[in-house]
């Protein structure tokens, strides 16, 4: 099971996949939305920002997000990094139920193509 850090790495290093993007990706990760991320098994949620195609996380928080953020990821630890190492491939992850992502209409399809 993947631990606080190795998750709150993996939220930096997608950060930094994203700052690093260009094309459709680029644009998709433009957004200015509040992002949460729950990560089920270890039962905490990093939240923050996205904006200027980067990941600000800025609290980690005990159990599920105390607000309701504009962009809602929820998972297990071991997806996550698994994720963002290239292990496994979230269109068929989301798809499938082993990660929930929520947002609305718009945002939807802006995110479309960071699948």
């Amino acid at each position: 099971m993947a631990t606080m850090a190795e998750c709150r790495s993996a939220l930096d290093k997608l950060s930094d996949n994203l700052a690093g993007a260009d094309g459709d990706v680029r644009g998709a990760a433009a957004l200015d939305r509040s992002l949460s991320c729950h990560i089920k098994d270890l039962d905490i949620t990093f939240t923050g920002r996205l904006a200027d195609g980067r990941i600000q996380v800025l609290d980690t928080l005990d159990g599920g997000p105390r607000e309701k953020a504009e962009i809602r990821l929820a998972m297990t630890g071991d997806d996550l990094v698994a994720m963002v190492d290239g292990e496994l491939n979230f269109a068929k992850a989301w798809g499938s139920g082993r990660v929930r992502l929520e947002a609305g209409f718009r945002d939807l399809l802006r995110l479309r193509s960071l699948l």
